[in-house]
């Protein structure tokens, strides 16, 4: 059975696995960080299980900024939950489980609840291999991002939710 929620305190060790499972060391949030989140803006972490084991995780925080920053992803006091932009930091999925369609069921949630918050659209930056993922939900390509999160390369996406075909 599946099960979409948004997380609890207590889901930090499980959330933090499935941080470690999922990025590489230089990308991944440690545990501090995710405690830091969790306890910020729970309700921004959205939780998919599958018979009680949390097999996908999607999180990020609200600003009325149109750039996903790097500083972000270690302040979560940046959070204002009246801002416009819902940014992502991570789809996650726990390897096990990728290629069952979880991160799409989820990522329609997050989308669904993002509308019904009145967000602007939904932000976040991916690396190349990603983009067909994020635009076959609707995401647009705008160009590269103004990262240096893990020293990589990343795009900006963005899904307009004001205008959405």
């Amino acid at each position: 059975m599946l099960e979409i929620r948004n997380a609890k305190p207590e889901d930090l060790e499980r959330i933090a696995q499935v941080e470690a499972a999922s990025f590489p060391a230089e990308e991944a949030a440690d545990k501090k960080t995710l405690e830091g989140r969790l306890n910020v803006y729970p309700n921004h972490f959205w939780l998919l299980e599958r018979d009680g084991k949390l097999v996908s995780m999607v999180d990020g925080l609200v600003s009325n900024s149109e750039e996903l920053l790097d500083s972000f992803y270690a302040d979560p006091s940046l959070h204002d939950e009246n801002g416009k932009w819902q940014m992502l930091f991570g789809v996650e999925t726990v390897p096990e489980f990728r290629k069952r369609g979880y991160a799409s069921i989820l990522m329609k949630e997050v989308i669904k609840d993002c509308v019904n918050d009145s967000r602007k659209g939904i932000i976040l930056n991916c690396k190349e291999e990603y983009v067909p993922f994020y635009e076959r939900l609707g995401f647009k390509k705008t160009g590269e991002a103004k990262s240096e999160h893990g020293g990589k390369h990343w795009y900006r996406m963005i899904m307009d939710l004001e205008n959405r075909e």
